[in-house]
């Protein structure tokens, strides 16, 4: 039989489980709410987090030359990254539309020119003699082929304006991305004192952790940013040397789709097949092999640069970005190298926990 003491203790126990419950499912319902409301922003202010947390170093000297204004330099960082990304994305769109009403308009007058192709078009693998007759056949009667193959035109007339939809959609979302982080570089001191804060709820270890994630986005940020630079010049520089149509408009198609993560080689199939129809074997040999190495040199580069300059393996770095990628898409490289960074440091710790690890210079956001 319970005394009178044990009956109160079980009362007050049930009394606090209860009120323990209705706390957390109101945190719960709370939070899946929040979560909700933002998730339409989530991909737009996590880029801008990362954007900021990459540029933060240079937001400092900024301020700095600037005789210690924070908010002017916050404000120049993102105008003058609004402009690298609109002003071409710009241009490049007008010049898309300019050259889709002139061709319109020579198909609709019977004025449009086709060259015939080169003889040694025939001879290319596998596509050569499909290639070589469609291409003739346009060149001698427009119409006639565009009738014969007007499904598949009309498949790749969609796919283009869906492309072109998704990179004017993907463009405005950078462009909030930009604002956001300049924002947050406004805010940088009280950003970092809140992850602080909130890693030091989760461990003793709360600094190392946040200096942690810190430095792997920009280790992330300068191994893609920096590979992407990279293979851009030396694709320029072939194109130039090659005598390619528009070469710098295609080094900056380039340098994109490396930041983004598209396969460079895509890129150069067009001047690969513009070499072998309009010049000697021999160069456009050279010239196809050296693009092909330059769009393939990635796969050398990343390993070479992802991990530099944070306390972790680049295995881990490497599997985090790779493997972020390809669940969540770009802003996953970001991601999944943190997430696992983080993960692999905690398990390190509580594996071996008289190891205190040293944050990298320069890592925390009060540099």
């Amino acid at each position: 039989m319970q005394t009178p003491e044990q009956t109160d203790r079980d009362i007050i126990f049930q009394r606090n489980v209860m009120t323990s419950f209705i706390r957390i499912a109101a945190l719960v319902i709370v939070a899946s709410y929040c979560l909700r409301i933002v998730s339409p922003f989530l991909s737009i202010v996590i880029w801008g987090v990362v954007l900021a947390v990459a540029v933060y170093p240079l937001h400092l000297r900024l301020a700095g030359m600037l005789g210690g204004r924070p908010r002017t330099s916050a404000s120049l960082i993102a105008v003058v990254g609004l402009l690298v990304l609109l002003v071409p994305g710009w241009l490049v769109a007008e010049s898309a539309l300019d050259t889709a009403r002139s061709v319109a308009a020579q198909i609709h007058d019977g004025s449009l020119d086709i060259p015939p192709p080169n003889p040694r078009v025939a001879d290319w693998p596998v596509v050569g003699d499909r290639l070589y007759r469609v291409w003739s056949e346009g060149a001698a009667d427009l119409d006639a082929a565009l009738a014969e193959f007007r499904p598949q035109v009309k498949r790749a007339g969609e796919w283009l304006l869906h492309a072109a939809g998704g990179f004017a959609v993907g463009l405005l979302h950078f462009a909030a991305s930009v604002i956001i982080a300049g924002i947050c570089l406004l805010y940088a001191r009280s950003g970092y004192a809140l992850s602080l804060a909130i890693n030091r709820r989760l461990t003793p270890r709360g600094t190392h952790l946040t200096d942690l994630s810190i430095a792997t986005v920009r280790s992330v940020t300068n191994g893609v940013l920096g590979v992407a630079v990279i293979q851009a010049v030396f694709a320029g520089i072939g194109f130039a040397v090659m005598g390619v149509p528009a070469a710098g408009v295609l080094a900056i198609v380039v340098l994109v789709t490396a930041i983004i993560q598209i396969p460079a080689i895509l890129v150069m199939l067009p001047p690969i097949l513009w070499a072998f129809s309009s010049a000697e074997p021999l160069p456009a040999a050279l010239f196809s092999v050296y693009v092909i190495v330059v769009a393939l040199s990635d796969n050398l580069l990343k390993p070479m640069l992802l991990g530099r300059g944070v306390d972790l393996p680049v295995l881990v770095v490497l599997l985090g970005a790779i493997g972020g990628m390809l669940n969540f898409g770009v802003v996953g490289l970001f991601l999944g190298a943190v997430v696992l960074g983080l993960g692999y440091s905690i398990v390190r710790d509580w594996l071996w926990p008289q190891q205190q690890n040293v944050a990298p210079d320069g890592g925390t956001g009060q540099d």
